[in-house]
């Protein structure tokens, strides 16, 4: 745990509660475990100081639900108080598997089901609580962040919806757009990366990368993942490059512009290890055709790094691919639902996160910057030189 005596010397705000929505239960029972792990070896005298009352608990998830009715109308319900608390409600909008049922059928939730019950959760607490902080990995209508034409602007109005209703702070991973928020300048807003857990899930399953300018290199799939393709290759010290989608603006295919051709502007990458970074694999005919570029152009193993995995064509496209050695490896984190399917295939990793999210709640809940929590570049470039060496190599929490 980070600056454990940083934590030690500052009150929380309120008792620390976690709302894990059905949609994130899993990460959610996994960021409790850490933070019980975390609060058992803070000083124990602090268990006599009344400030600190309900700080160390055997759980901190809190017992609510939203039951629905025959309609498919639903409310919210706690089970227990939820007054004074600081609360973290988690939620997993792109969590599909989740299903209701109404007038008879069976419903998958979608992105705005969930949405519908994390505003249902902030109604019932909204008065009591008090603090509410929404930690929400994959944006709500993130990708409709921007007005081309006449079109609504979502994400923006759910921040904004979110604020009136007495949210305190959100936290999200990898914004498809972090300058959304502006549409809220008085919320608190957070927006993490996982570069270290990318990069600790990378070198942990392949132990013969040489991670330097003349053998590997991060590619961006296109120009709006340049920035992250730049950050990842800095810290890592080697090169990077992108690719360009030109696409034909006059035909929309299932609600996006077909990609005619890409154009890759970069380095040589002739013999060496590429990695692609992007924030969302959806369908993942951009990746595997940036991927099948690369191959054309004699890059040696191919690892395709994505904050969300979608995968909502399902996993066909890249089955096939991974037989013809178009790619290596695929890693994604756990911040959303991935089918048990996918996590079966053997070009699948995940990179765990969990434990950075608890260490954000936790400094969040001292009122602590999560500056703190942040793994410094000095920090990866001593991971990357170590594995490099192959000398006292271990990449720790």
């Amino acid at each position: 745990m980070p600056n454990l005596r940083k934590l030690e010397n500052a009150l929380p705000v309120a008792p620390l509660k976690i709302v894990a929505m059905d949609s994130a239960s899993k990460i959610g029972k996994s960021v409790d475990r850490y933070l019980v792990d975390f609060r058992k070896k803070m000083d124990l005298a602090l268990k006599k100081d009344p400030a600190f009352q309900g700080y160390m608990e055997s759980t901190y998830l809190m017992d609510v639900e939203c039951p629905r009715f025959g309609t498919g109308e639903a409310k919210a319900v706690f089970h227990e108080s939820v007054r004074g608390k600081d609360l973290f409600i988690l939620v997993d909008v792109c969590n599909n598997s989740i299903t209701y049922n109404m007038n008879g059928y069976t419903n998958h939730m979608s992105p705005d089901d969930h949405y519908q019950d994390l505003k249902r959760i902030i109604s019932a607490a909204t008065g009591k609580a008090r603090r509410i902080n929404v930690i929400m990995p994959y944006l709500y209508e993130g990708r409709q962040h921007k007005r081309n034409t006449r079109e609504s602007l979502d994400c923006a109005y759910a921040l904004e919806e979110l604020t009136a209703m007495g949210v305190s702070n959100i936290v999200t991973f990898d914004a498809h757009d972090p300058r959304v928020q502006n549409a809220t300048p008085l919320c608190g807003f957070d927006n993490f990366n996982a570069y270290y857990q990318f990069l600790k899930a990378l070198l942990s399953s392949e132990e013969d990368m040489i991670i330097d300018k003349d053998h590997t290199v991060v590619i961006s799939p296109d120009e709006g993942a340049l920035d992250r393709a730049i950050y990842f290759a800095n810290v890592m010290g080697v090169d990077a490059g992108m690719f360009y989608k030109r696409r034909d603006y006059s035909t929309i295919v299932n609600g996006k512009n077909p990609i005619v051709a890409h154009e890759f502007l970069g380095e040589n990458i002739d013999g060496k290890d590429v990695i692609i970074i992007d924030d969302i694999i959806s369908s993942g005919e951009s990746m595997l055709d940036t991927a099948r570029q690369l191959k054309k152009m004699n890059a040696k193993r191919i690892f395709i790094l994505a904050t969300f995995g979608q995968f909502n064509n399902g996993t066909e496209a890249f089955d096939k691919a991974y037989e013809q050695c178009i790619f290596d490896k695929i890693i994604t984190t756990n911040l959303i639902y991935t089918p048990e399917s996918v996590k079966r295939k053997p070009y699948y990793l995940e990179a765990d996160v969990s434990k950075f999210m608890a260490q954000i709640i936790d400094f969040m809940n001292h009122d602590i910057s999560v500056s703190n929590v942040m793994t410094s570049t000095d920090k990866i470039h001593e991971v990357v030189d170590k594995y490099n060496k192959r000398v006292g190599y271990e990449i720790n929490e």
